[in-house]
């Protein structure tokens, strides 16, 4: 897994990656009551603002790690956005996306280097 600055996760997967955001992030928001995915064969560009969160805190944009194709997003957080809090590196997944250069994932953080970051 990679991680970026901003507090979200990247996991590959086949050809995909697949994005969410960590428990870190999860505890700064606090209790998350709203969730606005992408539209699945979205095209987006690297910071593209991606999806709406909103918690009982604040409202937050979680932006593309990538450049690539939305391929797939969690219906699940539509219904239920407290999944984002409740497991927020499995079933709490935001969206897939096709990336269409992989190589950037190569410019965030690994485990140690996250963990530093948030220290």
């Amino acid at each position: 897994m990679k991680f970026t600055e901003e507090h979200e996760w990247l996991r590959p997967e086949d050809d995909l990656i697949v994005v969410g955001i960590t428990e870190h992030a999860t505890t700064q928001l606090g209790d998350i009551v709203f969730v606005e995915l992408p539209e699945v064969g979205a095209t987006v560009l690297k910071d593209d603002e991606t999806v709406v969160i909103e918690s009982v805190k604040a409202a937050s944009d979680i932006l593309a790690p990538l450049d690539g194709e939305i391929v797939e997003v969690n219906e699940a957080l539509a219904e239920n956005p407290a999944l984002a809090n409740d497991d927020p590196v499995g079933d709490g997944w935001f969206f897939k996306i096709k990336p269409s250069d992989p190589s950037q994932m190569d410019s965030y953080l690994d485990e140690a280097a996250y963990q530093a970051l948030i220290g």
